[in-house]
């Protein structure tokens, strides 16, 4: 797949960007830009599983038109794995079908950007390779990912993408000994969703508020119909007065809120 970008000011040529999958090849230079991009610090284990396809699928990012036969090397990349719905955080946030034990999702776990091809489009493409690499799967019922919370382009980048941001993670990262919160975003595909989407919730309180008005207005008027009357009948008809009353309303499929 190739992807002809707009120069970027901080490259003297322009680019030509091409996506591959990760190779064995690649170890060094996915290693130094994790650890010139993240704060947190991954085990050598990871980096051999992404290279050997051990439990990991991966997309890199190369520039054809780069100089001094660089042209093959790393510039972006995407890891992501495979979980079962059962097993994963996020079964509350999918319309889950327990006697489907094969649902599965993918779960993005790092995604980069070497700092000179920032804003070129690049980690839209590579997260869009996952999506349709999901949406290729008939048991993937969605993409997910952690999001630190003080990272507003990946916040924003996901959200123009179409993820939803379904919950903030308290204290989720522990990070040079200091706790940061995180987002989930959740991104469906073959017709995975939300148990209770914010419309269907609102449809949802709608309905229960006037079927509870209904019944409670025919208890009130069967009740005064049983009262013996102190007047005559008339044919005007009379006005109900407002009661108070305690009204229990479900939050249990209130799970998306937007942050």
């Amino acid at each position: 797949m190739l992807d002809c970008a707009m120069q970027n000011l901080k490259l003297s040529h322009n680019p030509l960007i091409h996506y591959r999958p990760i190779r064995t090849s690649d170890l060094e230079v996915l290693q130094k830009i994790h650890g010139d991009l993240f704060p947190i610090r991954y085990e050598s284990e990871f980096f051999q599983n992404v290279v050997n396809g051990r439990g990991i699928v991966s997309w890199g990012a190369v520039d054809r038109n780069r100089p001094n036969g660089q042209n093959d090397e790393l510039i972006g990349f995407v890891t992501a794995r495979t979980v079962l719905a059962k097993d994963s955080d996020i079964e509350d946030f999918l319309r889950y079908d327990s006697s489907r034990s094969e649902q599965t999702l993918i779960y993005i776990l790092t995604l980069g950007v070497a700092d000179s091809y920032k804003n070129l489009g690049i980690a839209s493409s590579l997260i869009h390779e996952v999506i349709k690499y999901a949406s290729n799967i008939p048991t993937c019922r969605a993409v997910y990912l952690h999001v630190i919370s003080y990272n507003n382009p990946a916040i924003y980048l996901y959200k123009k993408m179409y993820f939803q941001c379904v919950r903030r993670l308290p204290a989720f990262y522990f990070i040079n000994g200091q706790h940061y919160d995180a987002y989930l975003f959740i991104y469906y595909v073959n017709g995975g969703r939300s148990p209770c989407s914010p419309l269907e919730l609102v449809k949802l309180l709608v309905t229960c508020a006037k079927s509870g008005f209904k019944t409670m207005a025919a208890k009130l008027w069967t009740k005064e119909e049983r009262k013996p009357s102190k007047w005559p009948k008339s044919k005007e008809s009379g006005s109900l007065l407002p009661t108070k009353h305690n009204r229990r309303m479900s939050t249990e499929g209130a799970v998306s809120q937007f942050v």
